[in-house]
């Protein structure tokens, strides 16, 4: 194997086992910054090591070992210059070395329970909503602070700035390495969702720049989702959440056309559905309805995506049982957003003129003032009511509003049609 070849491979083995490695090390020095930090380390032992020595057999296992070695020569020293708990420092040790004939096994000790800690650590609601999605990405996406800049198209300096703080303020406030109980847990929880979702949502509709999509996003939200729900079997909403991105993440292939454009979901070529994705995702709907979820959040979304997902063409869509469940989750996650959504399914349900009234009713909520979907949605039902002079302008000022130039392209362009009918 070649230093390339070796390179290659550390790069693959740090983006399966990093979260791991930094859940276990901090478990031990319970700190999330110190335990990244010999993470890190322990990968630099392995760039300069594997190349001449081979990748072993167990490298994850092997990078284990080398922080945790790491981890109790720090806390010996952080005991010796306190002077006190001497015998801390041994006693890790004394574990280390009785874990060293079985390294399999201290590797997978505790590993779930790790991770877990660390899934809500990074999403603590201590942290600004930025930091959250960028501190998770870091710590359990396995991403740089340039892909992560990349992806949210800010500087690496305003990113690394945000993981810093991040982690400065997780020290400061003695945040405990531990999964919360109680009403805390579900508070808790409903962060961590939160933010897999937003990192889901940010890479399926890019709020900026000149992609439509950023799978890449998707996929890292998904394979955090997948994980968080396999750590957390009764929870029903980690379930529906998964459910939700599975559904949505089959129409990528179809949600972008030959030069990147945006294809609108009816309008796509259902054929090119991921229908493997849409079974999973329809496989975890069903596990949340078993749990007893049917009417959380994103088991809701996911029930709604689930709609689309079972027509086999746009006009077979079942928009009146969409529109009842748009009414559910109005009354359990009540919105701006959501009563936005369940006008367009009313209008496509019971006709553009009952849709049009749910929108125009939104009109003065001051939080959708700038949300471009506020008037690209009225455009479009102007459309069906044969007010295309109206519509015109809708879209027009939506394009105004968008800050994804593939998505200002295709609102300027519908507001063209308008213009020439």
């Amino acid at each position: 194997m070649t230093a390339t070849d070796t390179h290659r491979a550390i790069e693959a083995v740090w983006r399966i086992e990093s979260a791991k490695l930094i859940a276990g090390i901090a478990r031990i020095v319970r700190d999330v910054g110190i335990g990244e930090d010999l993470a890190q380390d322990a990968l630099v032992a392995a760039l300069e090591q594997w190349p001449t020595s081979g990748v072993p057999d167990n490298p994850g296992a092997w990078l284990m070992a080398t922080a945790k070695h790491r981890a109790i020569d720090q806390l010996r020293r952080k005991t010796l210059l306190e002077r006190k708990h001497e015998q801390l420092g041994h006693e890790l040790e004394a574990q280390q070395e009785a874990s060293v004939p079985d390294i399999d096994a201290a590797l997978d000790d505790h590993v779930g329970d790790d991770l877990l800690r660390l899934v809500f650590i990074s999403c603590h609601p201590i942290l600004a909503t930025e930091a959250r999605v960028a501190l998770t990405l870091r710590l359990l996406g396995g991403l740089t602070t340039d892909e992560i800049a990349r992806a949210f198209l800010v500087s690496e300096p305003t990113v690394a700035q945000r993981i810093v703080r991040a982690k400065r303020t997780l020290s400061d406030a003695h945040v405990p390495f531990e999964v919360p109980r109680g009403a805390e847990f579900a508070a808790r929880l409903s962060s961590v969702l939160q933010v897999i979702y937003l990192v889901f949502n940010e890479g399926y509709a890019a709020t900026a720049g000149e992609d439509w999509m950023r799978p890449e996003l998707c996929q890292d939200a998904l394979r955090l989702g997948r994980i968080l729900a396999e750590l957390l079997p009764m929870e029903a909403e980690a379930h529906g959440l998964v459910a939700l991105m599975e559904i949505q993440a089959s129409r990528a292939l179809a949600r972008v056309g030959p030069s990147g454009e945006p294809i609108l979901l009816l309008d796509q070529d259902r054929g090119r559905w991921d229908y493997v994705l849409v079974r999973r995702g329809l496989s975890a709907l069903a596990r949340a309805e078993a749990l007893g979820g049917a009417h959380g959040p994103y088991a809701l979304q996911a029930a709604i995506a689930g709609c689309h997902a079972r027509a086999r063409t746009g006009e077979e869509t079942d928009w009146a049982r969409i529109a009842t469940l748009y009414d559910e989750l109005a009354r359990v996650a009540p919105s701006p957003v959501v009563e936005l959504n369940r006008a367009v399914a009313v209008g496509m349900a019971f006709g553009p003129a009952q849709g049009l009234q749910l929108v125009d009713a939104l009109a003065t909520e001051p939080s959708l003032k700038t949300y471009h979907l506020l008037p690209s949605v009225r455009g479009d039902l102007l459309v069906k009511l044969g007010r295309s002079g109206e519509a015109r302008g809708e879209f027009e000022r939506a394009a105004s509003l968008t800050r994804n130039a593939r998505e200002r392209k295709l609102l300027l362009g519908r507001a063209a049609e308008c213009a020439s009918s």
